[in-house]
């Protein structure tokens, strides 16, 4: 019986706000911390005090200078040193990006991260 993949959600949309709640649960996440989403990001950490990195929600840092593209591309070591092989077992075999598209660049460098299977959804990668 094959095992569901370790994914994990990356959100570069800085107003996906409620959109938060149709996520798996239990699935930990990635988000951009703007005021649409730390909204609903504050009520998720209340309301699940003790999910923690390999299960919750993890708000980074909106720099308004950067593209959604460039966010992703500025964030993927990090979340791959907290859901790759130095700090889960098994470690993550699935990401899922919401807010940005597939480019030549986000191809490659998650390629340099092991991934090599892409599929386009309506809602992102």
């Amino acid at each position: 019986m094959a095992l569901d993949p370790y994914k994990v959600y990356v959100v570069v949309d800085r107003e996906f706000g409620e959109k938060l709640s149709e996520l798996d649960k239990g699935v930990p996440a990635w988000i951009v911390n703007t005021p649409n989403n730390k909204a609903v990001v504050q009520r998720f950490w209340d309301e699940r005090p003790r999910e923690g990195h390999l299960t919750g929600i993890t708000a980074f840092k909106d720099l308004a200078s950067l593209s959604p593209e460039e966010m992703l591309l500025g964030h993927l070591e990090t979340i791959e040193l907290h859901h790759g092989p130095l700090s889960a077992d098994p470690p993550f075999t699935a990401i899922e990006i919401l807010g940005t598209g597939l480019s030549a660049k986000v191809k490659n460098q998650l390629s340099e991260c092991g991934f090599n299977e892409f599929h386009i959804t309506s809602a992102g990668v």
